[in-house]
């Protein structure tokens, strides 16, 4: 067996009380001495826990705002005391110094007062705490004989630990030593981080720390041969993935994931009802309208034969009547997001449809907040940062370039297409209708053949349609492909060479052009 530490006195002081009464009550029904400070020494007195007071037992009482509480020789000693060294031993017991075997503690909520809005700097920097990182490093550096506990996760299987051991194995100890370094190290580079500010004179940080936890381990990656895991960024406080509820359906795959993520970025920019349709990362349909479930059923009519085994994302929260149309016969749905599904929804989808009992229905909340300003990305030897394209040119900036003018009826297809080209990989061409995605060319090595494949992938629906291009058409072969088709308006960003040829190429065919003067690529 290995090794196994008695645990005869424990020191609690947490920020976070999160499962901290069942804690110490099992604790203490394990015989176990309980020292504590402050606030948690009063949270555990009010649930009925006996505790023994820091400042009593070191004699010296919390000081300058409670700044100052277990910095002492006596907390320590009893802490960084090697029980196979006698001198040691000797030592503690010459100076009364009681051995602490379990330190339960986590730190002062910094991050979450930085992510505040309105919080102040001093408020800010009374957040960074100095005796909690001391405590838990002196605990994980002993971790031979103490056990150090710095988030209520690890509190069930301390608690098995005792009581299948009578104390903890000097693998779990390790193991918890591991995660309290990483908490300290997160802690820091959070303080460092807001002490930097996201960025200095307009230029991106000169060093580049992430901290990531685990959450699940997947089944696999892209395909089988892979293996794959989920980790989350503590700091993204907007409604995620990774923090979503699941209220059905089989394990997420990293498909999945990648598929759903696209699904809800895509929504999210709309504050109409919005629902988007992804297959291989890439939206085979979407749509806006007043009502949800119409929406709904455009976006699922812009490509019907890709939208079987899709991923669904909603930014509204998914009613009855939406529910009913997705379980019309001939559907067949991987993964729903949405911020919430009305109960009789829920219901329906798992129970009704042939793949009721496989649908992931993902939660994540209502999506007030704006997502993350920076986009990441891991490119062999190092990482690539940038700023997300968020920012869609708005329309006051825009401008008719062609002598034939715009209709009014269709400015809302035009900013719809706009907004969708964003969401496809280049070369990116939308065509869209009635605010609905009706072709989609995406990824090709050169832009005529996305035009074309837009083109075939709406048919007949073409006519009357917008294009929306991601980038500048550097010859005037699309356009004359796009009014073929029967294309009434297109927008596109501008900035070629040949502008003017393209320009007159629509002029020619009394096809509307507007210039927005930002491209969105996509790689």
């Amino acid at each position: 067996m290995s090794q196994v530490a008695k645990v005869r006195n424990a020191l609690i002081s947490v920020s976070d009380k999160l499962g901290l009464a069942d804690l110490a009550a099992g604790l203490q029904r394990a015989g176990v001495t309980i020292y504590s400070t402050g606030g948690t020494r009063r949270h555990l007195e009010q649930s009925g826990v006996e505790v023994l007071d820091v400042a009593e037992y070191t004699g010296f009482p919390e000081m300058l705002d409670g700044r100052v509480k277990t910095l002492h020789p006596k907390v320590f000693g009893g802490i960084l005391a090697r029980r196979d060294r006698q001198d040691h031993m000797d030592a503690i017991e010459d100076h009364q110094i009681v051995p602490f075997d379990l330190v339960v503690v986590n730190l002062y909520p910094f991050a979450a007062t930085a992510s505040r809005p309105g919080a102040t700097f001093e408020a800010c920097v009374e957040q960074i705490d100095i005796g909690g990182p001391s405590l838990v490093r002196a605990a994980a550096k002993n971790h031979e004989d103490v056990a150090v506990a710095t988030m209520p996760e690890q509190y069930g299987e301390l608690l098995e630990q005792l009581d299948s051991n009578g104390g903890t194995t000097l693998e779990f100890r390790k193991q918890l030593a591991a995660d309290a370094f990483d908490h300290t190290a997160a802690y820091d580079r959070a303080i460092a981080d807001y002490m930097r500010g996201d960025s200095i004179a307009g230029e991106f940080a000169s060093s580049l720390h992430l901290s990531f936890r685990r959450k699940s381990q997947l089944r696999y990656g892209e395909n089988p041969h892979q293996r794959a895991a989920l980790y989350a960024d503590p700091t993204v406080r907007a409604a995620n993935l990774v923090s979503a509820r699941q209220l059905s359906g089989k394990e997420l795959s990293y498909n999945n994931l990648l598929d759903l993520d696209s699904a809800l970025e895509i929504v999210r920019g709309f504050s109409s009802p919005a629902v988007s349709v992804i297959k291989h990362n890439n939206p085979c349909g979407a749509a806006i309208d007043a009502k949800l479930s119409r929406a709904c059923r455009k976006a699922l009519a812009g490509d019907p034969l890709s939208a079987f085994g899709s991923v669904l994302g909603f930014n509204k929260t998914v009613d009855i009547e939406t529910a009913e149309l997705l379980c019309e016969p001939g559907l067949f749905i991987e993964a729903i997001v949405a911020p919430d599904f009305e109960a009789g929804a829920v219901g329906l989808l798992t129970t009704r449809p042939r793949w009721r009992e496989n649908v992931r229905l993902m939660q994540v909340g209502i999506l007030d907040d704006p997502p993350p300003s920076i986009q990441r990305r891991f490119i062999s030897g190092g990482m690539l940062v940038q700023d997300a394209d968020r920012m869609t040119s708005p329309r006051i900036q825009w401008k008719t370039a062609t002598d034939t003018e715009v209709s009014d009826e269709l400015w809302d297809d035009l900013a719809f297409g706009w907004e969708m080209v964003r969401h496809v990989k280049s070369n990116a061409i939308v065509l869209a209708k009635d605010t609905s995605l009706i072709g989609v060319g995406a990824g090709q090595m050169s832009r005529v053949d996305s035009v074309e494949i837009a083109i075939e992938k709406a048919g007949e629906r073409a006519k009357g349609a917008i294009l929306a291009s991601d980038a500048f058409f550097p010859f005037p072969d699309s356009i004359e492909a796009a009014a073929d088709a029967g294309i009434v308006a297109v927008i596109q960003p501008g900035g070629s060479r040949r502008d003017e040829e393209v320009i007159e190429a629509c002029d020619q065919h009394d096809l509307p052009m507007v210039l927005t003067g930002r491209r969105h690529f996509k790689h």
